[in-house]
């Protein structure tokens, strides 16, 4: 029994310094990635895993719901995308149609109106904050400086960094895109309480401008600079400017690093559902304009869908861009395989969210899954041609 005590008494004492260690070297953001992620079986964040954190409301208007095609549900899953439905955990597949749902499944107890993480479909979101930021004068154009901004960045290289680079990802930050290392600045990012102290601390190593990285603390920076901009928090930026015009049909939740900082994960995490996901694809698909209404300056949004450097055709300002089947896609991307997919010729728009993506897993690659998304739902399209 003494030996128990004694025993006991050790652990808890090294518990003690373990927590002291942590506060000591700035490395305590670990303590919540324990208690959200590693405890719970994960290695790195899951789809519900907005549940465990701070979120803010984005709230909806007068709901718009998308109509159903004539054709809607009247082709099933192709075998080879009912196979990588299961083998990745889909748990929304939905392709759109001449803006009418024609094809919509939900899977694992996942149903239309669901919350789940969009991960980095966030971003796409942050640089049309930015697009909607210029078009109301609360920023002069994508040149401007990011220092008149922040000022943790008007020295050096620094003070050439534009607004325009962080949407394009050219920032010459020496942020690290390291999604399964605890202790990688995007681990700290994620579960840090302070994100805007973490995003202060970035270093500009490389001539901003010059070429695309993909690297997640650009937006974060970018979000910061529109609520310096604006004066307005994000998610309520994002609920004017966007969630209410376009209709959408349940509020949604933007994580914050805290409830005393309250700064969104800008480069991540709004939960939403598959259906009012691909309104942001719809508004593009139509050059800004929703409901006749240019919410959205339609030379800012062809910008966006081009490539800013011609070695790297993969990106624009916010939004990837792939050419599949022989023709030209955009689309919203996220971690575990999150994509709002447009093909703005075909008027068609492929939503899928789920719990992982092909194991071909690489950052700021096409993984396999995204050609297998596109190509088995023109099959399915083609079927009723």
């Amino acid at each position: 029994m003494k030996f128990l005590k004694k025993l006991l008494k050790v652990l808890v004492v090294l518990f003690g310094l373990l927590i002291a260690t942590l506060y000591i070297t700035d490395t305590d953001y670990l303590i919540k990635a324990v208690r959200t992620i590693y405890m719970r079986g994960y290695t790195t964040a899951f789809l519900d895993d907005y549940k465990k954190f701070d979120n803010q409301v984005v709230k909806n208007g007068t709901p718009q719901p998308w109509p159903n095609h004539k054709d809607y549900n009247s082709v099933k899953e192709t075998s080879k995308l009912d196979k990588a439905n299961k083998d990745w955990g889909t748990i929304a597949y939905v392709i759109i149609k001449n803006d009418s749902i024609w094809f919509e499944n939900y899977y694992d107890g996942y149903n239309k109106d669901s919350k789940s993480n969009s991960f980095s479909m966030a971003k796409s979101y942050v640089s049309g904050l930015m697009g909607k930021a210029i078009m109301e004068g609360y920023i002069k154009s994508l040149d401007q400086p990011v220092c008149d901004f922040l000022p943790a960045f008007c020295d050096g290289d620094a003070a050439k960094m534009t607004v325009g680079d962080l949407s394009s990802m050219s920032s010459g930050t020496n942020w690290d895109e390291a999604y399964y290392s605890p202790l990688s600045i995007t681990t700290r990012a994620y579960f840090d309480d302070d994100l805007a102290k973490v995003m202060n601390g970035l270093k500009v190593v490389d001539q901003p401008g010059q070429a695309f990285k993909y690297a997640s603390g650009d937006t974060q920076m970018l979000a910061m600079v529109i609520e310096k901009a604006t004066g307005k928090k994000m998610y309520d930026y994002l609920t004017e400017s966007f969630w209410k015009p376009l209709g959408s049909e349940n509020e949604t939740l933007w994580q914050v690093d805290s409830e005393t900082h309250d700064l969104v994960k800008a480069y991540c995490c709004i939960a939403s559902n598959a259906k009012d996901f691909a309104r942001f694809g719809k508004l593009y698909k139509d050059h800004g304009k929703w409901n006749g209404q240019q919410v959205l300056d339609s030379a800012f949004v062809s910008k966006s869908l081009k490539p800013r450097f011609a070695a790297s055709p993969e990106y624009g300002y916010g939004w990837w861009l792939k050419n599949q089947i022989g023709k030209d896609f955009f689309m919203m991307r996220g971690h575990l395989g999150q994509y709002v997919i447009v093909q703005p010729d075909d008027n068609v728009i492929i939503v899928r969210l789920g719990h992982q993506k092909s194991p071909d897993e690489g950052v700021g690659v096409f993984t396999n899954d995204i050609a297998l998304y596109i190509d088995e739902a023109y099959k399915m399209l083609n079927m009723k041609n």
